[in-house]
């Protein structure tokens, strides 16, 4: 929850190569409080099986930049696994992007839904509401 000083954040994640939430993908919530400062991780979540993370930590205040890390190759590992039980194996296992990091900026006062748009090969990343 966002407070006078300090802003908010909040996200999930569709897999839109099969329109469905991406369940169990491990997120990191880092922050910084300017350009130069460094990172500082502040915890982490994983996806719900809406695809939402609920209980990311708050943000400090003066924090100015924000970091969200996606884990994405074990969700698409065990993606690929499901499939192999049901068909022979038609692609190598693993993904393109192990990985999704998105940094953007905040403002004390408002708060931050950053959705994920993901598929095997391809991410697309928005503010919300």
């Amino acid at each position: 929850m966002s407070t006078d000083t300090t802003a908010s954040v909040s996200t999930h994640i569709l897999d839109t190569s099969i329109g469905r939430p991406a369940v169990a993908v491990a997120v990191t919530l880092a922050a910084r409080s300017g350009s130069d400062a460094p990172w500082v991780t502040l915890g982490g979540s994983a996806t719900d099986a809406d695809g939402r993370c609920k209980d990311l930590p708050a943000l400090p205040e003066g924090t100015t930049h924000v970091r969200l890390d996606f884990e994405t190759e074990a969700y698409f590992f065990n993606k690929q696994a499901e499939a192999q039980q049901d068909a022979p194996r038609v692609r190598d296992s693993g993904a393109f992007f192990p990985e999704v990091a998105i940094t953007f900026a905040v403002v004390p006062g408002e708060h931050y839904h950053v959705p994920l748009l993901l598929n095997p090969f391809g991410y697309s990343v928005y503010r919300g509401s």
